[in-house]
């Protein structure tokens, strides 16, 4: 009788939470699926004191009016001008790095890697400043430079996933590859990059998803219109359509902007959800 009630008790439990967490995810998803529905609204009807999230009628035409706007498109452009360089140079610099880190022996690797983590303990906000200083005195500003050149260097969040995962390969490896006259390398793209792909493109796509959804560092550092991310401009129609009422457009050009990295995550979630564990398990 004891364990029958102890059962119902955790049966009862279990309930209690599902409800709540099913609660709280309506209560994070509700916004998105508004900001969906209410792109084919008409004016008015967003305007309308009555609520209401089913449009009526149906409004297919503000998409088309976006993807007719050319600062859209140049906003599109900008923001592939700078995910594909950074991507491409920048998760090379800190695979490599990572692979120095977790499979090379040099003096002072341990203090260089912790005084690198320190770094991630530092937000944005305490540095953009002096960096909004340093690249106007380079003359960088205005221009999608400053968002570009640091990203070549490498991702502190990158480096430190990858060495977590480059731990767990045995060491002997490297002796190995040695022995077989390999230089380092070599020993780098012949032997560990292909055994750390996975966790690569893992953390590719969660930095892609980054610089897409990047704001703050795009609105501090450039201030020519032709120049602006995608997430500027979107800022930019909310200022200059809003004053006319034209809430779905501005819904339009939102779930236009957040679309690509929304089906990145559903296509790529199962990855990226073991890429994370296996990296916190081991090391």
């Amino acid at each position: 009788m004891k364990g029958k009630t102890q059962n119902d008790r955790e049966r009862i439990i279990n309930i209690i939470v599902t409800i709540l967490l099913c609660l709280g995810a309506i209560v994070m998803v509700f916004p998105l699926v508004y900001m969906v529905l209410s792109s084919f609204m008409t004016k008015n009807q967003i305007l309308s004191a009555n609520f209401s999230i089913i449009p009526n009628p149906w409004k297919f035409g503000k998409y088309a009016e976006v993807l007719s706007k050319p600062e859209f498109l140049r906003g599109v452009r900008n923001t592939l001008l700078v995910a594909l360089p950074v991507l491409v140079v920048g998760s090379f610099t800190s695979s490599l790095a990572a692979f120095s880190f977790a499979k090379l022996r040099f003096r002072g690797k341990n203090g260089i890697f912790l005084g690198l983590l320190a770094t991630m303990m530092i937000p944005f906000a305490v540095v953009m400043i002096p960096q909004y200083v340093m690249f106007t005195k380079m003359g960088w500003t205005n221009g999608l430079l400053p968002l570009i050149i640091p990203g070549l260097f490498g991702n502190v969040s990158m480096i430190f996933f990858l060495r977590q995962n480059l731990s767990s390969i045995p060491t002997a490896l490297v002796e190995a590859a040695k022995i077989d006259g390999c230089g380092y390398f070599k020993i780098y793209y012949a032997v560990f990059l292909p055994l750390m792909k996975g966790a690569l493109m893992t953390q590719v796509i969660l930095w892609f998803m980054g610089i897409w959804n990047d704001y703050l560092a795009p609105t501090i550092f450039i201030q020519d219109e032709k120049w602006f991310t995608l997430q500027v401009v979107i800022r930019s129609f909310n200022a200059y359509y809003a004053v006319n009422s034209d809430y779905p457009l501005i819904m339009a050009a939102s779930v236009l902007a957040i679309l690509p990295t929304l089906l990145l995550f559903f296509f790529f979630q199962r990855y990226i959800i073991e890429s994370m564990a296996i990296t916190g398990v081991k090391g």
